[in-house]
């Protein structure tokens, strides 16, 4: 009742290939097809009825004669595509059966069986390692063991794995591999990425004279529904089914349940059943997870420092002084509508900007551009670790196969220059410089639809000011100001909603990028799998980081820097006046911006990581709920949710993009790493809770490292030195703080004997003539109310003098500061960030040991069969040489 193949298996088999146009002939091949048998009722069961060949891989189809309002051509032809796919991979080797679904007839479950001979020819067509024979090095035992021990998993639960030296796998030398039984050579894990292989490459069509091959056109046709490996049991439930060890049930115990919120992951038991690429991204955000801990503790202890010299700010001090910023009168900040405000309204803002714009700000970027470091340095050795323990350290130049769309589109022969070889590309030199012309440019363009949504959030910001100006007056004359001017002042709630629109703008320019993005790199047509993921990396990530950062630049860098004076304002457009920062800068401003993007960012992606699949998940099983039975493991894997083509990719990019506004801006706001300390520990679970039980399992893949996003992150390190130091430099009040109480305090430009903060408000605020006012821009003046000055931030010279409103010397004082600090700040991080990266190696000597080791062993037992076979040949000619020789001397003795 099943179908298995009539000849001997081989790589390049003659397939049966049928014309995409027109009606079968009558002499056409007959197609060889999966028979359609009963289900067992065995609802745990991973093998096929006869209870001995192992499920490797589903397929599932909808019934073409149960179809309804489909054209009978139509379905026929996609039948023909089918049967001539599953009989190519009868040929290939694949043994197949088929089942009808328990809840819905119409559905068919062709199930794929690898038997040994397969599986062993494709493992060396695919470069696979396998066991060699049992490691013999001892593993080094970290002094931490026994405090960590606590948030590990039990060894009686979760049992270590055997580990094994491996070379890749060649069917002549199978007896120099650790086989100890067929059925568990291969993994299930490896079986699925064999029979992926396969499937991916088998031909059903041919048009036009170009074949079509591979399940991911026949998926995206709709002649199949769904592809997929099988899970090995239920999540809530182990198998009753001896043979299968029930992972995914330990994996949602000991892993994916939220109690299991403080344990270590199991990693090496997510690579074994998800593949190393699932495996690769778990470890590094478990590393990234636990380095933030120091991160975060340092960020707690600034933030706390902070606090604690909120009670001896002398500059707020003298903003809430009734007698000193009660009786400032400062200038309007837009054009008629504003109106004169004191200063004492912005008390509250100010008490806030000391907390963050202390000493300890200083003290926690410089550490963050150290930490940064070592948390990519440490992170080069533990990922050199993981890729000798799970095999992968040189996968990519000998298992990576070109993309089958790669492989499809290459008509063009070129010489290889290295080999002098005749070989097929898609593309002529010109056809690639064409389409790298094209992508380039629409990146592009794509980057500058977000530079003018940024532009339009920023006009948005300088028009509504003027409403809230109008809408939420200040006081002027000091009395009855009520609770929400205290503080809901006109730049709190122009910053607020113009943050809060500015996430939703990049939310939905996320949406629509991701798909053109992946359009772009369609069309590119990248050689490999890890090819293709690094050009779209490269994309995502360039729009990302304008998408999300802009606003931040713009509010760090930009807004109030140039906005000349009353008298004569800077204008956006000819029409727009400048924003200008608060008496206490921009930096408050910065970290509200930060706290509203980064915590909507966290919590709208978990809530679209946990619902999203999880009422897809819960509608499906009610469409199949009516026919009341219990349905088997194929059939329930169905029912959940596709991985998706890209995999991981997108948590990888929302979490580097995490990894961005915890070290570009965290001068602006030392919480930061706290935030993402608690979004990643729920995050780890939540990615794990919806693989392991919302996910169709995935096919596993080989992974090397994290790919394109190292080289992200170590860009991203060097730009948080110039950032941070920017920020402080630029946003903060800090330096224009020192060189007053260093220079202006104290004579000659100050009149206090020593150095102290006393009179710095008034010694940086500058005056104003109302009369110097031009027509366009001066303010309805009240009529109970009209002062002659006003004062407005900035170092210029007051009315009358010989160079009024031009810059004081306290502002090239300052800017020499600014220019000196930034410079030497990032001189010495940058240097010691060098002599960090210099002194840690990326690989530790335990692991050159073990690969050495491997290397000698490998060479040892591959080669010394042929040795032996020599020898062997050798011995016999010697014998019958020698034995000649013995004859002829007996003769010639007779």
């Amino acid at each position: 009742m099943h179908a298995t193949p009539a000849s001997p298996v081989s790589v390049e088999m003659e397939q049966t290939i049928v014309p995409t146009y027109g009606a079968m002939a009558e002499n056409a091949p007959i197609l060889s097809a999966a028979e359609i048998v009963e289900f067992d009722e065995n609802l745990d069961s991973l093998y096929f009825t006869d209870n001995q060949r192992r499920i490797d891989y589903v397929l599932v189809y909808e019934d073409e004669t149960m179809k309804e309002h489909i054209a009978k051509k139509s379905f026929l032809k996609q039948k023909k595509k089918r049967q001539a796919y599953e009989s190519n991979l009868i040929k290939s080797g694949l043994h197949l059966e088929a089942t009808r679904s328990v809840s819905d007839g119409k559905i068919i479950f062709v199930k794929v069986h690898a038997p040994w001979e397969v599986l062993c020819t494709y493992a060396e067509v695919m470069h696979i390692k396998l066991p060699l024979q049992p490691n013999d090095l001892r593993k080094h035992q970290s002094a931490f063991n026994c405090f960590t021990k606590i948030f590990r998993v039990s060894e009686d639960i979760i049992k270590p794995e055997q580990e094994f030296f491996t070379a890749p796998f060649e069917k002549d030398r199978i007896d120099d591999f650790y086989i100890q039984d067929k059925e568990t050579f291969f993994t299930p894990a490896t079986r699925s990425r064999i029979v992926h292989f396969i499937l991916s490459r088998v031909e059903y069509a041919i048009k036009e004279n170009v074949k079509k091959f591979g399940i991911n056109k026949l998926l995206d046709s709709g002649i199949y529904k769904a592809a997929f490996p099988l899970h090995d049991c239920n999540f809530n439930a182990v198998s009753v089914d001896s043979r299968c060890p029930s992972e995914r049930y330990i994996l949602y115990k000991q892993w994916a349940h939220p109690f299991s919120i403080l344990k270590f992951q199991p990693l090496d038991l997510v690579r074994k059943y998800y593949g190393e690429k699932v495996g690769i991204y778990f470890a590094w955000l478990g590393f990234y997870t636990r380095m933030l801990i120091v991160a975060a503790v340092v960020g707690v202890a600034c933030f706390l420092y902070g606090v604690k010299s909120q009670e001896t700010c002398t500059w707020s001090k003298e903003v809430c002084d009734p007698s000193i910023g009660g009786s400032i009168i400062m200038c309007p900040q837009c054009d008629k509508a504003c109106n004169y405000w004191y200063l004492n309204i912005t008390c509250e803002s100010s008490k806030k900007l000391c907390i963050f714009d202390s000493f300890g700000t200083l003290v926690f970027a410089v550490f963050m551009g150290i930490w940064v470091t070592l948390f990519l340095e440490f992170w080069k050795r533990r990922q050199a670790e993981l890729e000798y323990e799970w095999d992968t350290v040189e996968f990519l130049e000998q298992e990576e196969q070109p993309l089958p769309e790669y492989e499809a589109k290459c008509t063009h022969v070129v010489k290889n220059r290295i080999t002098q070889q005749e070989e097929h590309v898609p593309y002529t030199a010109f056809g690639k410089c064409l389409r790298v012309t094209c992508c380039t440019s629409a990146v592009f363009f794509w980057i500058l639809l977000i530079v003018a949504s940024v532009v339009g959030i920023i006009v948005y910001r300088l028009s509504v000011f003027l409403v809230f100006s109008a809408t939420l007056p200040r006081a002027v004359n000091g009395t009855n100001v009520e609770a929400i001017q205290k503080y809901l002042t006109p730049q709190t709630a122009t910053t607020i909603t113009a943050s809060i629109i500015s996430f939703i703008i990049i939310m939905l320019l996320n949406m629509l990028y991701e798909k053109v993005a992946i359009i772009i790199t369609d069309f590119e047509l990248p050689r490999t799998r890890t090819e293709y993921e690094n050009s779209l990396t490269t994309k995502m990530f360039l729009f990302q980081f304008v998408n999300y950062y802009s606003s931040c630049f713009y509010i760090a860098f930009f807004k109030g820097k140039i906005v000349g004076y009353p008298g004569d304002p800077v204008y956006w457009f000819g029409k727009y006046r400048n924003e200008e920062c608060d008496p206490g800068g921009c930096l408050l401003e910065l970290t509200t911006q930060l706290t509203i993007i980064m915590g909507g960012k966290a919590i709208w992606n978990n809530i679209q990581e946990i619902l999203v699949p999880w009422v897809k998940n819960l509608i499906s099983r009610c469409r199949s709920s009516g026919s009341k039975a219990v349905l088997p493991r194929w059939e329930a894997d169905y029912l959940l949710q596709p991985a998706g083509k890209l995999g991981l990719f997108y948590e990888y990019l929302e979490m580097v993009i995490q990894f961005g506004f915890v070290t570009l801006f965290v001068a602006s706001f030392p919480l930061a790493p706290v935030l993402a300390l608690v979004n990643n520990l729920l995050e780890i679970r939540v990615d794990a809770w919806k693989i392991t039980t919302q996910w169709r399992r995935m096919v596993p893949e080989k992974a090397q490292d994290i790919g394109a996003w190292q080289p992200i992150m170590e860009g991203v390190a060097i730009l948080a030195v110039v950032t941070n130091a920017m920020i402080i430099a630029f946003t903060s009040d800090m330096i224009p703080r020192l060189v007053y109480y260093w220079s202006f305090s104290v004579p000659p430009y100050g009149n206090y004997t020593t150095n102290t903060m006393q009179g710095y408000i008034n010694n940086t605020l500058s005056v104003f003539s109302v009369s110097d006012f031009q027509s366009e821009s001066k303010p309805v003046a009240v009529n109970w109310f009209n002062p002659t000055v006003c004062r407005y931030r900035d170092f210029r010279y007051p009315p009358g003098h010989e160079h009024q409103y031009e810059h004081s010397v306290y502002y090239w004082h300052v800017v020499a500061a600014k220019l000196s600090f930034l410079i030497v700040m990032e001189h010495i991080v940058y240097f010691v960030k060098f002599i960090i990266a210099y002194i840690i190696p990326d690989v530790s000597n335990e692991t050159k040991d073990k690969i050495k080791r491997e290397k000698y062993l490998t060479q040892k037992l591959l080669h010394e069969r042929h040795l032996r076979v020599m020898k062997k040949q050798m011995g016999g000619l010697a014998d019958r040489f020698l034995k000649g020789m013995d004859i002829s001397m007996i003769n010639k003795e007779d």
